[in-house]
């Protein structure tokens, strides 16, 4: 059995609304920094899986990703997965 440590970032998709993203926005131009724009608040995650094979371990994090980790219909997400070398 492999372990994998998986980075998982979650976003709201960009026909859905994010208030925390426009107030987030709303008060960097408050502050002077006007030039950021389009700015998105999102969800980041850590964690480490086993898996016989990098695929059968990609498969179950995108299971996770699809069932748990996030909302399909209001949400998008985008992960990476490498293998850890156990000594």
């Amino acid at each position: 059995m492999k372990t994998y440590e998986v980075e998982v970032r979650i976003w709201l998709k960009p026909s859905v609304f994010d208030p925390q993203g426009h107030a987030v926005e709303q008060a960097l131009h408050t502050l002077g920094y006007s030039e950021a724009s389009e700015l998105r608040v999102g969800k980041y995650m850590h964690l480490t899986v086993q898996g016989e094979s990098e695929q059968q371990a990609k498969t179950r994090v995108e299971e996770m990703c699809e069932r748990v980790l996030s909302n399909p219909v209001m949400e998008t997400y985008a992960y990476t997965l490498k293998e850890v070398a156990l000594s």
